[in-house]
């Protein structure tokens, strides 16, 4: 005899792909059309929900772009873990080129996290900076660490490829490389304490 799932994973499972759908077809629309023109009405049709589905999991246009930038960073914007914290600036280089590559959401990110927007995280990958730097360079002192992980989780988000494309007019290439330039300076002066 086998036993079927309790009701209540059943329901939480078909709330994720609803709300996946839901992501999924704003990220879509997004790029197709920006952000100013995407209506409730416009989102159901495309994730294949009614329009009451969209706002019993959104009730707000603020919750439903919160959501979608959180889902374009988890999604979308991936990233392999780095082995070490001195492979960050190369991990970072790949992170601008994939900014670069889907621009419509990169903005959506950067200006959700800019505008602060409650509940946005501007460090997604703070922890695991601070869990490479403990393993590797063990007697860095707090002060220092916290510099470090501040200035690498800042020049590591799509809030940084929209300043450079935005307001320097960098070009892809350009944008890497001077990201990546800009993470190497903040782990050079460490370099030397690797424990």
């Amino acid at each position: 005899m086998t036993s079927s799932p309790p009701d209540d994973a059943v329901a939480e499972a078909e709330l994720n792909r609803t709300q996946e759908a839901i992501l999924s077809a704003y990220a879509e629309l997004i790029e197709e059309l920006g952000t100013d023109d995407v209506s409730f009405r416009l989102i159901a049709r495309r994730a294949g929900v009614g329009e009451r589905t969209v706002f019993r999991n959104y009730a707000t246009r603020v919750d439903l772009l919160l959501a979608t930038a959180a889902w374009i960073e988890r999604s979308i914007f991936t990233r392999e873990e780095s082995p070490s914290v001195f492979d960050t600036p190369l991990s970072i280089r790949e992170a601008m080129e994939a900014y670069d590559q889907r621009p419509e959401l990169a903005h959506v990110v950067a200006e959700t996290t800019m505008r602060g927007v409650s509940g946005a995280a501007p460090t997604p990958r703070r922890d695991r900076l601070e869990q490479l730097l403990g393993a590797e360079v063990p007697a860095l002192d707090d002060t220092d660490r916290r510099a470090i992980v501040a200035a690498l989780s800042h020049i590591d988000s799509a809030a940084t490829w929209v300043t450079l494309r935005r307001e320097l007019g960098m070009n892809r290439r350009d944008i890497a490389d001077a990201a990546a330039w800009a993470a190497e300076a903040v782990l050079d002066p460490i370099r030397g304490r690797v424990g």
